[in-house]
């Protein structure tokens, strides 16, 4: 694990649910939002495409109803950025306990996962696996860029704060979005994976304000540990790809009267 900065002691989050949620009346303004990504600004693929379009790859044409079929036991293997495994094999374990924290642990892991489901392609798991590395993998939000874009013209600093084993900057810049995110606080990157307040610190650094003048946005329990780093938290619910997930909420935090 990478060795980060000595940060001094969070500041002491209230036990309100409320407060984890939304800041209080007599919190600072709001000087910068963290973002996770997978499931906050964009999420992968329909299964069924991301199957058709690894074999495609592989220069094998599956007909859809195999597509569906291979995509239904690939999820249950455990897929990069999608459900977790039901059952990770011991032969993977240490991979899967280092995938946010090493670039080869991710692949590895996930190549892994994938290898368990027999689908008779050769080189089917890489090809699966580096569909997550490339935007045509992903789809982003239909609020993300006019989200990022408003809190730009408000003066509002942002940070990709992501547990993630690979680099997702080639992706924002492919979207038109890299200049509209200040940092990148990527664990593989950081060596601390949420709900560590460390990683949130290192976003709040990276971006010079003070955690108790940010706001964290995510979809899991893990975004909220943001809390423990003195960051005001909003959870957003999950929605499928190209679906509104609530994102605008954050204005309301972030530049609202």
């Amino acid at each position: 694990m990478h060795d980060v900065p000595d940060h001094a002691e969070p500041p002491h989050a209230s036990s309100g649910a409320d407060d984890a949620v939304r800041p209080s009346p007599s919190r600072r303004p709001v000087e910068a939002v963290l973002f996770d990504f997978h499931g906050t600004l964009a999420q992968v693929e329909e299964p069924r495409d991301w199957v058709l379009a690894a074999a495609a790859a592989c220069g094998v044409e599956l007909d859809r109803v195999r597509a569906t079929a291979l995509a239904d036991r690939l999820l249950t293997a455990g897929r990069a950025g999608g459900p977790r495994p039901t059952r990770v094999p011991p032969r993977l374990a240490e991979l899967w306990a280092d995938r946010d924290l090493y670039e080869h642990a991710h692949r590895g892991a996930y190549t892994g996962l994938a290898e368990t489901v027999d689908a008779g392609i050769d080189g089917f798991a890489e090809a699966l696996y580096e569909r997550v590395l490339i935007p045509a993998g992903w789809v982003p939000y239909p609020d993300t860029e006019p989200v990022l874009k408003e809190l730009r013209r408000a003066g509002v600093k942002v940070a990709v704060v992501s547990n993630i084993g690979f680099d997702v900057r080639p992706l924002f810049a492919a979207w038109g979005l890299d200049g509209l995110v200040d940092a990148y606080a990527l664990s593989y990157e950081v060596g601390r994976c949420k709900p560590d307040p460390g990683i949130f610190l290192r976003a709040c650094g990276m971006l010079g304000v003070d955690p108790e003048r940010t706001v964290m946005v995510g979809d899991t329990p893990a975004d909220a540990g943001a809390v423990s780093a003195g960051c005001a938290v909003l959870v957003l619910p999950a929605a499928d790809p190209g679906r509104h997930n609530g994102l605008g909420a954050v204005l309301d935090l972030a530049t609202g009267p």
